[in-house]
């Protein structure tokens, strides 16, 4: 059967409302599918990433403790030009401990602050998803 509908013809399925709703729900499943997929390897990049950079960093602070700690020994030995050794040693470990309480609360503020990791791409795909069919539901 032909229907002419704008000055073109065009041909008229016979398709059932229970067939239209099983394409419905086999596409929303798919488009569910590629959407966790889309999130678990945004996760994955995320996850190399921060273990790479954490790694750099914990080599950093290897690096970065024995460079305090020849610090240190060169304070110790300075003051002990004018104090006794004992005393120099105590002012220098009394700083290094003030230093370590300040970082210590520092970044306990940083990680009160801190977001949970987002697929943020994904987040957004799914948003604009259901914006895309919330607009032709409402046709």
């Amino acid at each position: 059967m032909t229907y002419i509908t704008d000055g073109r013809p065009s041909r008229r399925t016979d398709t059932s409302v229970g067939e239209l709703v099983g394409q419905a729900t086999e596409q929303l499943a798919a488009l569910v599918r590629q959407e966790l997929l889309l999130a678990r390897t945004e996760l994955a990049e995320k996850g190399k990433r921060a273990g790479r950079g954490g790694g750099l960093y914990g080599a950093a602070g290897a690096v970065a403790h024995v460079g305090l700690m020849a610090l240190a020994a060169t304070g110790v030995v300075a003051l002990a030009l004018v104090l006794p050794l004992w005393a120099s040693a105590l002012i220098v470990t009394a700083v290094l401990f003030a230093v370590a309480g300040g970082l210590a609360l520092a970044g306990r503020k940083e990680f009160g602050r801190a977001a949970p990791p987002m697929p943020e791409r994904a987040v957004e795909s799914v948003k604009a998803d259901i914006g895309e069919i919330k607009g032709r539901a409402e046709r």
